[in-house]
């Protein structure tokens, strides 16, 4: 966005105004393009998989068994086809009266360039993890020295975090919702949970697409992020129209699309420093932080950037459709 001086640009403070009421189509197309495939991607996964996103184990109940290969120089080539046929042969240890488990919906992934493997399985007792990581020595191993991990949480412990989840991601909203109100008139409040709606949907969208094309699932940590993206969202906007407001009292028969234009220009900066020190540590959990945390620390830095974007653009942008001069120069 090209910055130039406008005929608001010469406040008694200097400061060179950005037209971004010039540009307000722009911004208003380029975010509907990306909510509407965003949209779609919930919406397909909704059709493929019976949830807008793909749930993981914290949600839907099961053992999940990590294994680190002990490769030296270099790792024996291995195939995820070939744990999963080797998985079909096993035999599990069962108790009497218990069903034994059925691998046919294993999911194996390979990571690290195959020196680690992963795998996703139906409930198994401490025997028949124990069983798996036996029977799979022959096609992977062989294995680290106490590289093996094994993770299992119960369906109904799922279903429950998911609600609690789910609850909480609400509850977060709706006290969202009620302070801004509460804070501001009643456009400003609109505008400022459109921006939040925006930046969730944005990334609840590229999750879910992540889930169709590489079956990426979220789990607790991504409520987590979500919840934090929502909060940092709101931060921002409130910033912004804080300094919009400020300038409509100092000056109220100025139009409110230089209004908007001289409050994103004063806060520009000071949003763009913050957003480059928060994404500074996400970086480096994305880079040198390992599995564990490497998608949660994606999501935070989509949401920053996103929310970054709706609060110095996008919310200011849908402010000028309240200028009776039709946001005109």
């Amino acid at each position: 966005m090209a910055v130039s001086p406008s005929p608001s640009a010469a406040s008694g403070n200097g400061v060179v105004s950005i037209p971004l009421s010039r540009f307000r189509a722009r911004v208003w197309l380029i975010s509907a393009v990306v909510v509407l495939i965003s949209v779609i991607g919930l919406v397909l996964s909704s059709i493929q998989l019976g949830s807008p996103l793909r749930p993981g184990l914290d949600f839907t109940g099961g053992t999940q068994i990590q294994l680190e290969r002990n490769c030296g120089d270099s790792c024996r080539n291995l195939q995820a086809s070939a744990v999963s046929d080797a998985l079909q042969g096993l035999n599990l240890p069962t108790e009497a009266d218990e069903a034994l488990p059925k691998l046919s919906g294993t999911r194996v992934q390979l990571l690290d360039g195959g020196e680690s493997l992963l795998l996703r399985l139906p409930t198994l007792t401490a025997a028949q993890g124990q069983g798996v990581i036996t029977g799979l020595a022959d096609v992977a191993g062989p294995y680290v020295d106490g590289g093996q991990s094994v993770d299992t949480i119960g369906p109904s412990l799922g279903g429950q975090l998911l609600r609690s989840s789910l609850i909480s991601l609400l509850v977060a909203f709706a006290g969202i919702a009620a302070y801004i109100t509460i804070r501001y008139d009643g456009r400003f409040a609109f505008l400022a949970l459109v921006a939040l709606a925006h930046d969730v949907v944005i990334v609840c969208g590229i999750f879910a697409w992540l889930g169709l094309f590489v079956q990426l699932e979220v789990d607790s940590l991504f409520a987590v992020a979500l919840l934090t993206i929502a909060g940092y969202s709101v931060n921002d906007t409130v910033v912004v129209f804080d300094r919009i407001r400020e300038r409509s009292r100092e000056n109220a028969q100025r139009p409110v699309s230089q209004q908007v234009d001289l409050a994103v220009s004063a806060t520009l900066t000071r949003t763009l420093y913050t957003s480059g020190t928060t994404l500074l540590p996400l970086l480096a959990l994305i880079f040198f932080g390992g599995l564990t945390l490497y998608w949660f620390a994606i999501a935070l830095a989509l949401g920053v950037v996103v929310g970054s974007w709706s609060s110095i653009a996008l919310a200011p942008a849908l402010l000028t459709l309240w200028d009776s001069g039709n946001g005109s120069e």
